[in-house]
């Protein structure tokens, strides 16, 4: 056994009651991510964490550190990596930096719609590419998220991809959104999520993109004057265990284990469908919101093929078809 984890020979014995059984803490977890308490999936880990505890009866005892309290995604990833941290829900398209495939999901429309992310992400597809992670020293569970990336901006109304010319784009550090502006005719610009905020308000950045939950939680609104509802790309979160945490768990506690990331899962995906409609209402009067008639987004979508095609090498054709023929989608 893994020295990293608390076993039953190295743990008190915590009574239930008096004269009642006793129950031995077998594993420690922590559990890491960058995203407030009260996001969606702020509140999703910590239901995790409870399910996990209580139906475990104490054999496992997690602890979250959520907000950066450990550092950005990268940090998190590499101490997940060293067995420094157990789980973790990083942004996919930060995992897209160390298993290429993964970037996938941040090619824009490719997961075109709600319907079609969970048949995706949720189906074997989704287990294909969570399966990549396996040579990275993580075990894939399943995708969280926070809802589509929408985009704001402090230059002009953005209905059409021509509208984005020369706008200066901050994004995250990702390979495939970095192309994807470029093909779009912005300026884009890596930054790191902490500083955005300060970024726009500054003017070094004239917009970003994010869920709607990351906009109202880092108050991007009040340093923008407009968004444009494009969800042109699903913010997936993986969930992730290291590997050493994984392989050490028992059959009944992975059993456990699962069916609590499958629970915060839908969790989080339902608080963030509440939540995006509740925010929108909220910051109506703070930002001009824009929503894309039918032929604007299907011109946004022809327009992201280039970027597809772009990655095709890099993800694998026969990934990129197989997401195809789950959506349906795709160049005629």
């Amino acid at each position: 056994m893994n020295a990293k984890f608390k076993f039953a020979a190295l743990t008190a014995m915590a009574l239930t009651g008096f004269g009642g059984q006793a129950v031995a803490q077998e594993f420690e977890f922590t559990f890491a991510h960058v995203l407030m308490e009260d996001t969606p999936n702020g509140k999703a880990a910590r239901a995790f964490e409870k399910e996990v505890e209580e139906k475990s009866g104490g054999r496992i005892e997690i602890n979250v550190i959520p907000a950066g309290g450990l550092g950005g995604d990268v940090d998190i990833i590499e101490q997940l990596q060293a067995g420094l941290v157990q789980i973790a829900i990083p942004p996919t398209a930060t995992l897209g930096n160390f298993e290429p495939k993964l970037q996938v999901l941040d090619l824009p429309y490719i997961l075109p719609s709600e319907e079609m992310m969970a048949k995706v992400l949720d189906g074997d597809v989704g287990r294909s590419i969570l399966d990549t992670l396996d040579q990275h020293g993580m075990h894939g569970v399943n995708f969280w998220g926070a809802g589509f990336r929408q985009i704001t901006n402090n230059a002009r109304p953005i209905t059409s991809i021509e509208d984005l010319t020369n706008v200066k784009m901050r994004t995250m550090q990702a390979p495939v959104i970095l192309t994807q502006y470029n093909e779009w005719g912005a300026n884009p610009t890596a930054m790191a999520f902490a500083e955005v905020y300060s970024g726009l308000q500054a003017g070094v950045v004239d917009g970003q993109e994010n869920p709607i939950a990351n906009i109202v939680a880092m108050k991007f609104y009040e340093v923008q004057d407009y968004m444009t509802l494009t969800s042109h790309a699903y913010h997936g979160y993986a969930a992730v265990m290291s590997e050493d945490a994984w392989n050490n768990l028992p059959d009944d506690l992975r059993t456990i284990v699962v069916d609590a990331f499958d629970n915060a899962r839908d969790l989080a995906r339902e608080l963030t469908t509440q939540y995006e409609t509740e925010q929108l209402a909220a910051i109506e009067s703070d930002i001009s919101i824009h929503r894309l008639t039918d032929a604007q987004k299907e011109a946004f979508i022809k327009g992201s093929y280039a970027v597809h095609q772009a990655f095709a090498d890099v993800v694998t054709p026969e990934l990129i078809n197989s997401i195809y023929e789950v959506t349906g989608a795709g160049p005629q």
